[in-house]
């Protein structure tokens, strides 16, 4: 059977102050976003997008039942810089088997953002 889904492309979330949050993810990131909109600010990431939109509801029931991790390669290293840069704790880095190490945090707008090391992962 073959599968109509392509993968992963975009991960977005909604901020109430879009400029703060475009400044906190270059930091975090790394990058200068690729597009950028009143509307939608969009930051390209080892060729997958994290995006960012503006939330005038200003929703504050954020689920932390999902939960997107990106590859970096010290989940330790990494955590310690976002709590550094204003996150929350979400889950602490462990390793949950066969190398793989976890970590989770909340930005400073309430999304869960999560960081994976995966010794076995290959694009």
């Amino acid at each position: 059977m073959k599968s109509t889904f392509l993968g992963l492309r975009t991960v977005g979330f909604k901020v109430p102050d879009l400029e703060a949050a475009k400044q906190w993810y270059t930091k975090v990131l790394g990058v200068e976003p690729y597009f950028d909109q009143p509307f939608y600010v969009g930051f390209n990431v080892a060729g997958y997008e994290l995006g960012l939109q503006p939330d005038e509801q200003h929703a504050s029931d954020k689920t932390n039942s999902v939960v997107t991790y990106w590859g970096v390669e010290n989940v330790a290293a990494t955590f310690a810089e976002l709590i550094e840069l204003g996150a929350a704790t979400l889950e602490e880095p462990m390793d949950v088997g066969e190398g793989i190490v976890v970590a989770s945090v909340k930005d400073p707008w309430g999304n869960a953002f999560g960081v994976i090391y995966n010794p076995h992962f290959n694009l």
